[in-house]
């Protein structure tokens, strides 16, 4: 590679990024929030002082990651519309990682382990009561399941209960993304178990830990859960 072309291929990135970092600005500057519309390809260009092309390649990573969505029209129709869907995209991305072996099922139960024992401490210390009760309802669902993909399905709004009551949306958003790119995986862990009754066992432990504030127990039952539900993920695997 010849010095200029180095140069050409080093730019590219640090350019596009500007472009992505003052699109942002905009964004925050102009106050816009969800199902608000950008301004039309051209005028973003004049605005930001850039070319077309690199105002055209921003917003189709932002479309990817879905932050906004493309919309055709003209005048007072044209332009991107910000949307709320950026979860999506990074389950799409943890799902497409763990496909091509790129990240192992003991990195995602670790972060998974990380994050809800963190989320769970969070929640006894403040136990919100609409949260502390959608886990519950998630356990009653739970133990009527007539299957597998049933279970999983209520599972997952345990969780994503847990995590909302840490009142964190980030958290929230990866939790669901974790869950969504596992729920493959979460549903062969319970046909591997047969029997649900260990794994309600600790929704029930994290969920009274959590009503009665006590952060210890409540990390500690969600680190069992996690070893109970995939064993194979453990430090010694």
């Amino acid at each position: 590679m010849t010095t200029g072309e180095r140069r050409r291929t080093d730019a590219r990135p640090r350019a596009f990024e500007e472009v992505l970092a003052r699109i942002e600005e905009r964004i925050a500057a102009d106050g816009l929030t969800v199902g608000d519309r950008l301004p039309g390809e051209r005028q973003l260009a004049e605005q930001l002082g850039v070319g077309r092309s690199s105002v055209r390649e921003a917003l189709r990573v932002l479309e990817t990651l879905g932050v906004v969505a493309s919309q055709a029209g003209r005048g007072p129709d044209a332009g991107a519309v910000l949307t709320s869907r950026p979860g999506d995209a990074l389950t799409d991305l943890l799902r497409l990682h763990l496909g091509l072996a790129t990240l192992s099922m003991r990195e995602v139960i670790d972060t998974r382990l990380m994050i809800e024992q963190w989320a769970a401490a969070r929640a006894a210390a403040a136990p919100a009561p609409a949260a502390t009760a959608r886990m519950a309802e998630a356990i009653a669902a739970m133990d009527a399941a007539r299957g597998p993909a049933e279970f999983v399905e209520h599972d997952i709004a345990f969780h994503l209960a847990l995590a909302e009551a840490a009142d964190n949306r980030l958290i929230v958003a990866v939790v669901r993304a974790l869950r969504d790119a596992l729920r493959r995986y979460a549903v062969d862990a319970v046909v591997r178990l047969g029997d649900t009754g260990g794994l309600q066992d600790d929704h029930r432990r994290i969920h009274r830990a959590i009503e009665d504030g006590d952060a210890g127990a409540a990390a500690a039952a969600v680190a069992e859960h996690l070893a109970r539900a995939y064993p194979e993920s453990g430090p010694d695997s």
